[in-house]
């Protein structure tokens, strides 16, 4: 083959986005949600160069209020992998919107029912008549406020839910718009500093040890860059351990990347447990409660589950660490 014809044809498959070892290939978009502290593994990665140490060139995709937006972003190709909850990553390919796959776990729990302190209200059975806000639908936090609600027998005409942008929650709780809300770290942590809000219920009292966060990548990428996803966990499982290890670093990273202070950051750094392992049992849970209430229609939740959890690649990574 002739070095011209050989040059053009390796341009076309770079330009396509294939990764090949040893040229330049595109850079690698990854995204997060606004403000989410699940989400420090990825912040702390970025942070520290830890994807830069790989040899990736990981730039942000995208940084978005909450996970059904980050899944449009993957559906329209502008993501490779994302920080992004299960629910909303679960109901988008259950859906066919998109084709991810999870490959770690980011937290459990972390999330909690927040109200404004001057309700005398002890638990959401004593929030009849009023209104919820929700970041979005088919998110882990709309999954944990129907699974409460049900827990207490009301229905939707007894508790009203609107949806509204985290950033945006603590300000309409304040002045009246809404009655409480449920979200993640560090919003909920932000409202009890500010005393805007007191916590009705957190995740852990909804449902203990809950998976919440997951890294996700699109199977285009997965299939043309297998050995860059190798990298992208091998990265996000050193974050995680430097988060454990380092928690007053963690928590200056928290701080510059969430925009929120100090002491919100750490208090909400408590309620939070950074682990990279998928509950399989977990996600199942998910699978079956939002074909209950009809978000997604999967007639078979395990082989579901075993499609959308690829945990080969952890768990090499793991090994790797093992024996070095």
């Amino acid at each position: 083959m002739k070095k011209r014809s050989l040059i053009a044809i390796i341009v076309f498959f770079v330009w396509a986005g294939f990764c090949f070892p040893g040229l330049a290939a595109q850079p690698i978009r990854i995204g997060y949600l606004q403000g989410d502290l699940h989400q420090l593994a990825c912040w702390t990665a970025l942070e520290k160069g830890y994807f830069n140490d790989q040899g990736l060139d990981v730039r942000v995709g995208g940084i978005f209020k909450a996970g059904p937006e980050e899944m449009i972003a993957f559906a329209a190709g502008d993501l490779d992998v994302g920080y992004v909850g299960e629910a909303p990553a679960t109901t988008a390919v259950a859906n066919n919107k998109t084709a991810v796959r999870v490959l770690a776990q980011v937290n459990t729990e972390g999330s909690a029912i927040v109200v404004n302190r001057l309700l005398d209200a002890n638990n959401l059975a004593d929030m009849r008549g009023k209104t919820i806000a929700i970041p979005g639908h088919s998110t882990v936090q709309d999954f944990l406020l129907q699974k409460e609600r049900t827990k207490y027998n009301l229905t939707e005409t007894d508790l009203k839910t609107i949806v509204v942008k985290p950033p945006e929650m603590i300000g309409a709780l304040r002045t009246g718009q809404i009655d409480g809300f449920i979200v993640w770290e560090s919003f909920v942590s932000k409202a009890v500093t500010l005393k805007a809000g007191k916590i009705l219920a957190s995740s852990h009292d909804i449902w203990p040890d809950h998976p919440c966060c997951v890294l996700a990548a699109h199977r285009r990428f997965l299939e043309k860059c297998p050995e860059d996803a190798v990298k992208i966990v091998r990265a996000h499982v050193r974050a995680t351990h430097f988060i454990g290890q380092h928690p007053e670093q963690a928590i200056d990273i928290g701080v510059k990347y969430s925009g929120m202070d100090r002491e919100t950051v750490a208090l909400a750094m408590k309620n939070i447990t950074y682990t990279v392992v998928p509950s399989i049992d977990g996600e199942i849970e998910y699978v079956a409660f939002l074909n209950k209430i009809g978000y997604i229609r999967v007639p078979d939740a395990k082989a579901f589950v075993k499609d959308f959890i690829d945990t080969t690649i952890l768990a090499d990574v793991l090994t790797e660490e093992k024996t070095d």
